[in-house]
Order: structure tokens, then C-alpha cells, then sequence
């Protein structure tokens, strides 16, 4: 729904290996819970539409997501990471923004449960 958006958006996009290195009955849980699902997907999304070089620039940057956490970049011997995902791909033009392909799918920080009293 948010890509569906005008944007423009930046989205870091974990490769099918990304998804096939979690464990085991991970993508099956997330595909039977929508809101967690839904957590995953915006967690990879930022608003705006950031470039390479602009990535690059801002080393160290922690921009918010479109679910509301931050995501850790950094430059290292000239690799981008995000959240420990290396960036394997740059810059792919979108109609609403810019992807950049990485090799590990970015959890947010898991919310505490609810507790019933």
C-alpha cells in the first residue's frame, strides 16, 4: 500500500537468497501474520529518494523508515551496509523512487507484547 504511493520512496530490497539465509519457517510465519509482515516491508522503505552518492555522503546516517525505526548505514572499504546488509546493487531507477538491492532481509527491533491485566 505505502509504495503504492507517489513517493518517491528509496527501498533497500533483500535479494531471493537474502530471504532463503533466515531460518527456517521464518517466511511462512511472516506470510501468516500480516502485521508482522507488514513491520518487515516498511522497515525496508525511506521516504524520499536517496542515491548512491548521496548514501555514500551521509555515512553514518540513521534515517527513519517508513515504519518508524532507523536503519544504521555505513561505508566500509568502500561497500555500503545497511543494518549489516551489504548493498550488491545501486541506484535501479524506480517510477516512484530508487531501489537498492542488499544481500540480508533488515528486521526492526521485535515490539514487546501487550500484556493483559
Amino acid at each position: 500500500e505505502t509504495l503504492s504511493g507517489p513517493g518517491p520512496f528509496t527501498v533497500f530490497a533483500p535479494t531471493d537468497a537474502a530471504f532463503a539465509k533466515l531460518p527456517e519457517g521464518t517466511v511462512a510465519s511472516l506470510i501468516a501474520d500480516k502485521g508482522a509482515l507488514t513491520a518487515i516491508l516498511t522497515y525496508h522503505v525511506v521516504s524520499g529518494r536517496v542515491v548512491a552518492s548521496d548514501i555514500i555522503r551521509s555515512n553514518g546516517a540513521m534515517p527513519t523508515t517508513v515504519n518508524g525505526e532507523k536503519l544504521d548505514i555505513e561505508v566500509r572499504n568502500g561497500k555500503v551496509f545497511v543494518n549489516q546488509a551489504q548493498v550488491t546493487t545501486a541506484d535501479v531507477a524506480a517510477s516512484n523512487g530508487v531501489i537498492h538491492v542488499i544481500d540480508g532481509v533488515l528486521m526492526p527491533t521485535p515490539q514487546p507484547a501487550m500484556s493483559s491485566r
